[in-house]
């Protein structure tokens, strides 16, 4: 028995909307034929929202005309609306035409309106028709004796006629919600757009919302919206990866080097593929450090990152980490890396994130840091920050779904009375926690690092002394002997050799910690190189702290003493 053959769907033909954004919230595009409203409050960008539109998709195989009724007359309009980028001034009177119909509308009403309209569709055969304000029509109609039954059949009449011309159409107007909810325009829009704006104390932030997308999903929610020189940008509110395209789970842990000597140890081998790691602590321990330098590590491994700073500017960064040893100028040149520098005010996580996405798409990153969350939150706009748990998880889930390890640092007060890993309570929404602390040790101010969690790994919960030398950040040794003090730090025994110099103290360290250990890897551990790590050996040796054992790769110094403190 033959199956009849099932029919086939009719597609759509979907538009480029040029603005940016706007086609991911649409799903793909603004449906070809379709019949859209515009709505929103006097300043949100309609008419902008329309022109840009409309301009890119208007040529001689597209014609345009764009109907204006009761608004801006047409040359004041377009006197501010060439200052945009997308604006072509080639095209107006070609491609594109302006009608003004304001004095008809009063002086013979709406079937004069409709018959106007009619016949420059039949004149022109446009593709592409917006009518600018229609909500003027609304009101106009409304105050004399034409009753709503004639408004809604001649908005009837007015979609039959464009629609059965194959013409994508626009009607823009200043409508309300409770407008919104009783307009006759509602029944037979195929898309409906709102564009608002948002005031908060100072700020003020824009919004657009696919009320209704006939026939195709559009993304739900209230998306950002900036008005620009350039024209309208639609950031699209995050959201986590369709299923089909979340990465599949992997047979065995991927671990990175962080390029910092003596952490992957601590860290059980290395950072995780696609964690999220928040490294915590009070001001000048060295976060920033220690993230620029694991970034840094990951592109000289073949993973290119991204750095998005919120509270320094690119070059300042720059220099920093250079006198650190750390270039990432030369990685930048290289294209394994983009410095990201995002310190405007009233941003949008959805901003933040597109910025940093897009980033990480031109140069492939699997490896970005944000320095800081606390930077993140002052450059938020006030309405943004009342969610601001949520936007980072948000943020945060749609960085590591796709593989990406994601460092964020984090500013904190520090104290003896409770162990405080950030002011917001997001410790929840991270993988691996890396608390840095200062110690006092023997009247001197050290610092000090531990890895507090790891939620796909075991590690370390030693405390360890660290520091920042001219090649960056260098784990030392653990810190048995920590415990509180009054004086609000933590207090360390100190280690006694006697006879030894500070130098000469490091290198025995690094040689007890290690059990052994080549000059080679004493120079990574340490910093210690050159003339001075060789005169520091020499010295432990006479002092019989250390021996020399003979290696094919050179000798292999190996501790004669044992790790004691008072």
């Amino acid at each position: 028995m033959n199956t009849p053959p099932s029919p086939q769907r009719v597609p759509i033909t979907f538009l480029p909307t040029g603005v940016p954004g706007l086609d991911t919230v649409l799903g793909g595009g603004l449906p070809e034929f379709s019949f859209n409203l515009i709505s929103g409050t006097p300043g949100a960008g309609k008419t902008t929202f329309a022109h840009q539109i409309m301009f890119a998709n208007a040529g001689p195989e597209r014609p345009a005309i764009y109907f204006t009724v009761m608004g801006e007359p047409p040359i004041k309009m377009l006197r501010y609306q060439q200052q945009m980028a997308f604006f072509d001034i080639a095209k107006v009177g070609a491609s594109v035409q302006f009608v003004d119909l304001s004095a008809l509308l009063f002086e013979a009403g709406l079937d004069a309106v409709l018959a106007r309209i009619l016949g420059h569709v039949e004149a022109v055969a446009p593709r592409l028709v917006v009518v600018d304000s229609f909500q003027a029509i609304v009101r106009a109609v409304t105050t004399s004796a034409v009753q709503s039954s004639d408004l809604l059949s001649f908005t009837q009449r007015l979609a039959m006629h464009l629609t059965s011309w194959q013409a994508t159409t626009f009607l823009v107007g200043e409508y309300h919600d409770h407008e919104l909810q009783t307009n006759p325009v509602l029944t037979i829009a195929d898309g409906i757009f709102t564009l608002s704006q948002q005031v908060e104390r100072n700020s003020v932030v824009r919004k657009l919302q696919v009320v209704k997308s006939r026939g195709h999903a559009a993304a739900p929610g209230l998306h950002t919206l900036h008005i620009t020189a350039e024209g309208l940008h639609v950031y699209p509110r995050l959201r986590s990866s369709h299923p089909a395209d979340a990465p599949q789970p992997r047979a065995a842990l991927e671990r990175g080097c962080s390029g910092v000597p003596g952490l992957d140890a601590l860290l059980g081998g290395g950072i995780p593929a696609g964690d999220a790691m928040l490294i915590s602590g009070p001001s000048g321990v060295g976060k920033s450090v220690l993230v620029a330098q694991i970034i840094a590590a990951g592109a000289a491994q073949g993973e290119p990152g991204v750095i998005a700073m919120f509270e320094e500017h690119q070059h300042d960064y720059m220099r920093r980490a250079a006198s650190l040893g750390i270039d990432l100028a030369a990685l930048e040149r290289q294209g394994m890396l983009r410095l990201v520098s995002i310190r405007p005010l009233d941003l949008s996580p959805d901003e933040a994130l597109a910025t940093i996405h897009a980033a990480v798409q031109q140069i492939g990153a699997k490896r970005v840091a944000i320095d800081s969350i606390s930077g993140f939150e002052l450059a938020l706009a006030p309405s943004f920050r009342m969610d601001f748990r949520e936007s980072l998880y948000r943020m945060v889930g749609a960085l590591t779904e796709t593989g990406i390890v994601v460092l964020m640092t984090m500013e904190i007060t520090q104290n003896t009375t409770d162990l405080r890993l950030s002011p917001y309570v997001i410790s929840f929404l991270t993988d691996d926690i890396l608390l840095l602390r200062y110690v006092e040790i023997a009247g001197r101010l050290h610092k000090s690092m531990v890895v507090v969690k790891m939620r796909n790994s075991a590690h370390s919960t030693d405390v360890y002394r660290y520091e920042i030398t001219d090649q960056g950040v260098i784990v030392r040794e653990t810190l048995h002997d920590y415990h509180a003090s009054a004086s609000r730090l933590g207090v360390v025994r100190e280690e006694v050799y006697p006879g030894l110099v500070d130098t000469e103290r490091l290198v025995l360290r690094a040689v007890l910690e290690q059990h052994g250990s080549t000059a080679a890897d004493l120079a990574e551990r340490t910093g210690v190189t050159g003339s001075a790590l060789a005169a520091a050996l020499e010295r432990l040796i006479a002092l019989t702290y250390i021996r020399p054992l003979p290696d094919v790769l050179g000798p292999h110094y190996q501790p004669v003493v044992t790790q004691r403190t008072v």
